[in-house]
């Protein structure tokens, strides 16, 4: 995955959709009945209650730890994150989801006041499969990340919602 597949956002326009995610998921859960938070759109789809702890645990242990190292360390190779075998080794449908939406909120702030302040620490690099990203390349990443969970969650929650 290379940062030049994502589209470029101004750092404010990616502070504001990425501020915007944690409402986004917690509004979709508070829109489902308890039963449907484990209903999958598909075999190979995410539920809610999967989506929530996704985001979750991505936001933690993928963008939060990535944002400092970059901002750490020099050139770090950044680890990749298999959502699906964590979501399987974690057993996400057990799981609360409106808990994991609130400590996907509390990550996202942290990652957000990392991001904030930052003006040419932008142009900070890594590795990241194989191919050198920048930090706004990252943040263009979680911005494109959010996006496709956001569709995803929007479909789910309409076909929750269809008689």
């Amino acid at each position: 995955m290379n940062a030049a597949d994502f589209p470029r956002v101004g750092l404010q326009e990616a502070i504001a959709a990425l501020s915007a995610m944690p409402r986004f998921l917690e509004a979709a859960l508070q829109a489902a009945d308890p039963g449907e938070l484990t209903l999958r759109p598909a075999e190979d789809g995410f539920s809610l209650v999967e989506q929530a702890c996704h985001l979750r645990d991505l936001e933690r242990e993928g963008y939060l730890a990535r944002v400092r190292r970059i901002l750490a360390e020099d050139v770090p190779g950044l680890e990749g994150f298999d959502g699906a075998a964590v979501a399987r080794a974690r057993d996400y449908p057990a799981q609360d989801a409106h808990a994991a939406a609130r400590d996907f909120a509390a990550a996202r702030r942290e990652v957000l006041a990392l991001l904030a302040p930052l003006r040419a620490e932008l142009a900070r690099a890594a590795m990241f499969s194989g191919k050198r990203i920048t930090l706004a390349g990252l943040v263009a990443m979680m911005c494109d990340h959010d996006r496709g969970h956001r569709e995803e969650i929007e479909k789910l929650v309409a076909a929750l919602e269809a008689p």
